[in-house]
């Protein structure tokens, strides 16, 4: 296995493994006992159960049991709820990362491992060669739910072994393991590039996790809104996926702008063009050297902000702030519209803000209607911390390991 060495954080902090059942999932089960046993380490295992066929209670159970016979702690996370009638592999593997990432956040793992292999590069690299855009695994990357994954990161150590090497290897310590008939279900591009994968397909290179240069010229403002000069954002693709990711970032979504999209507003940076635009859930405002990413306050009108309890007393909202000891009775909702309802001294703060970082902040309303933006709030009462840097950074490759992701966290 390959990048243990980032498995660098607290003793006492378990790490999750995700366990299907399957021959990947149950060879990394082993491997990875092994290696915790070593390093003093406790493993948690979790089993999503997608409910998508009928054996998938039996299989959950059986996934228990192997964790079981090797005296790895487990959980069955159960995928409930109406399944959508068309974007099934998406809906599942959207809801399979937010599961993973919310019951490894509950125990205090800030990584989970995944069992990805050399054959899933292989089968992803054909599927972009056929026209799909699912993203090659990398070794080590931010979990990509948001904002249950918030902190989490993912580890796939078996990136380098082909999927019948670890068969045999599990075949010689007589382990058996679930066969899921939807890898063969040639409906799914996935199944059907895995049928045209042969044994002596050449293996392609994880994609490196490069940190992304132009991070270092990024500035969080008191609203969540990021600032950056011009010049770090205009070029070839090490800007261009600084800008994506300030967009997605800024925004607080989980759906990242289209290619097409991106080129165009590229374009316009390049140009030296002085602009406002909005674009997947931001917004963008241009002027001389500097440019100005924060949430479209729009959004609200067509449903996009969202307030999310997370338990504990915590609320996120709308993807970009951590909300703390929310009164009771009290409601949380976008402060466009409610500014002069704020005490005095929050009304003098917010006018320090631009415009467009206003209205997209956090109010919060009480049961007799006053309203104060816990952005300002100090000491006592709710309060508000920004999530929109910490995820840029992550994103962009600034934390390479469990340690500096619990320092990160804990800013």
């Amino acid at each position: 296995m390959t990048g243990l060495e980032r498995l660098n954080g607290s003793p006492s902090a378990p790490i999750a493994l995700a366990l299907s059942g399957g021959g990947d999932s149950l060879a990394l089960l082993h491997l990875a006992k092994a290696w915790a046993d070593g390093a003093g380490r406790e493993l948690l295992a979790l089993t999503v159960d997608h409910g998508l066929q009928p054996q998938s209670a039996d299989w959950s159970q059986q996934a228990a049991q192997l964790a079981g016979r090797l005296k790895v702690a487990h959980r069955i996370l159960p995928w409930l709820g109406e399944k959508p009638s068309s974007g099934l592999p998406a809906a599942a593997r959207a809801a399979r990362h937010a599961l993973l990432a919310d019951a490894a956040r509950a125990a205090g793992a800030r990584v989970i491992l995944m069992a990805h292999t050399a054959d899933d590069l292989i089968e992803t690299e054909l599927m972009r060669r056929a026209g799909g855009s699912t993203p090659s695994p990398r070794l080590w990357s931010p979990s990509p739910a948001w904002p249950e994954g918030r902190g989490v990161f993912l580890l796939r150590p078996l990136l380098g072994h082909r999927r019948a090497e670890l068969r045999s290897y599990l075949a010689a310590r007589g382990e058996r393991w679930i066969d899921d008939p939807a890898n063969d279900d040639h409906r799914y591009a996935r199944a059907r590039a895995r049928r045209l994968v042969g044994s002596d397909a050449e293996t392609p290179r994880p994609e490196p996790s490069v940190r992304c240069v132009g991070l270092a010229e990024v500035t969080e403002g008191l609203g969540g809104e990021l600032t950056v000069p011009r010049s770090a954002i205009v070029g070839d693709d090490p800007p261009r996926r600084l800008l994506g990711a300030l967009i997605l970032c800024a925004a607080g979504t989980t759906r990242p702008a289209a290619a097409v999209s991106l080129a165009r507003l590229a374009a316009r940076l390049s140009a030296g063009e002085d602009f406002a635009a909005s674009l997947a859930g931001a917004r963008i405002e241009a002027s001389g050297e500097g440019v100005l990413f924060c949430r479209e306050a729009g959004e609200s009108a067509r449903g996009g902000l969202m307030t999310i309890g997370h338990g504990q007393g915590d609320t996120i909202f709308d993807g970009r702030f951590l909300l703390a000891a929310r009164p009771d009775g009290a409601r949380v909702a976008p402060l466009r519209g409610l500014a002069r309802r704020l005490p005095k001294d929050q009304q003098a703060r917010l006018a320090s803000l631009a415009p467009p970082v206003r209205r997209a902040l956090p109010a919060v309303i009480d049961a007799l209607g006053g309203v104060v933006c816990p952005v300002f709030s100090e000491g006592g009462g709710v309060s508000a911390r920004s999530l929109v840097l910490g995820r840029l950074r992550a994103a962009l490759g600034a934390i390479p390991d469990e340690a500096t992701a619990a320092q990160d966290e804990a800013r």
